[in-house]
């Protein structure tokens, strides 16, 4: 397969991109205090200055008491955060990158292996971190008012300074998706109910503030799964019909681009329809939307195992590339590959394969 593909130019409303490769985001914790300093900017500098074509930031918190379950993931709020920020984006820019923040709240969350605990009770659609399980607060209608607004808010400090485009986490089990899956969401007001489309109510009205807040030009990315990280084999659309009812709202509410998370991305996400296609295939073709696929891209082992502590080697993308030029997908995000070798891009597009590195749970404990 030619890799001619992975390597085009990309435009999206006011978002140009050098080629279809995007630094997922990765969980990183070297913010002390929510703050990112001159440590984290020189590591998203490097992956800029290896070509790749938009870097999607850590997970960011927004501002709510119980956003965040670890004290060491970044702020997008704050004088000193944003500051921090100010000196990333500028970075990046000064790198000739394209970047943009995922901002999140983590919603009813396990307590971080520390101890350490944010100053209010964890908050979630119905106060479950798993099912049956309640260690957090059910948030009110107001508390829905405040976190959309606080979403906005840090939408709008995105475009303010600088960044070519946001993506909110709406996956794996944080809060947005605790919202759209029945197992966590046992609401009876309007932000509940039986069908998916009805439990997407939160996130139609944060998509919709955010892009009041950021206007008509700047591209929105929503990050989507089907699994969760309390539950692997978990699926909140069961069929193309149900995806499709799903995700038409949240694309006429302002969402440009779906990043369509998998374990890994050569699975077929409707097997029963006998087709191949991926989740971000499917989620294409349904919506008619740019779409990211991710998922153990360049490895061989896929990326929970690997925090967990299984090491993985480097594989080839000739499956990627087929479904890349079929036109399955538009982006490809890649994480592992991008924490442990800033320079992954320029070796895949020189055909380096020798100097290709595997993944170890070790990568985590510096910022190469």
């Amino acid at each position: 397969m030619s890799i001619n593909a992975l390597f085009a130019p990309f435009a999206l409303k006011s978002l140009q991109l050098k080629n279809r490769i995007v630094m997922a985001p990765m969980t990183r914790s070297f913010s002390p205090g929510g703050i990112p300093g001159a440590d984290v900017a020189a590591y998203y500098r490097r992956r800029a200055e290896g070509q790749v074509g938009l870097i999607l930031s850590e997970g960011t918190v927004v501002e709510r008491p119980a956003s965040s379950n670890d004290p060491n993931i970044p702020h997008f709020y704050g004088e000193a955060a944003l500051a921090g920020w100010q000196h990333v984006i500028d970075e990046v820019h000064a790198a000739g990158g394209k970047m943009g923040p995922q901002l999140w709240h983590m919603g009813v969350m396990a307590e971080h292996r520390s101890g350490w605990k944010p100053s209010e009770q964890f908050e979630g659609p119905s106060g479950l971190f798993k099912p049956g399980e309640l260690t957090g607060k059910a948030m009110t209608e107001n508390d829905i008012t405040d976190t959309i607004a606080a979403f906005a808010q840090a939408a709008a400090d995105t475009k303010r300074l600088g960044f070519d485009c946001l993506e909110l986490h709406g996956a794996h089990g944080y809060l947005i998706d605790q919202f759209f899956w029945a197992g966590l969401n046992e609401r009876t007001d309007a932000y509940g109910g039986d069908s998916l489309t009805q439990r997407s109510r939160l996130a139609v009205e944060l998509v919709k503030e955010v892009r009041r807040a950021v206007g008509e030009d700047f591209v929105i990315s929503l990050r989507l799964s089907q699994w969760k990280q309390q539950d692997y084999a978990v699926k909140l659309a069961h069929t193309p019909q149900e995806m499709e009812a799903w995700l038409q709202h949240l694309a006429e509410a302002g969402v440009d681009i779906f990043h369509c998370s998998q374990r890994r991305f050569w699975e077929p996400e409707f097997e029963q329809e006998g087709s191949d296609l991926n989740f971000a295939g499917w989620v294409k073709k349904l919506t008619g939307k740019t779409t990211i696929t991710v998922g153990s891209v360049g490895l061989s082992g896929e990326f929970l195992a690997g925090f967990a502590g299984e090491a993985s080697q480097p594989q080839g993308i000739e499956e990627l590339l087929r479904r890349l030029d079929r036109n399955e997908f538009d982006l490809v995000a890649v994480g592992r590959q991008l924490i442990v070798d800033p320079d992954w891009v320029e070796k895949i597009q020189q055909g380096r394969v020798e100097d290709m590195k595997g993944f170890s749970r070790e990568a985590l404990r510096t910022l190469v």
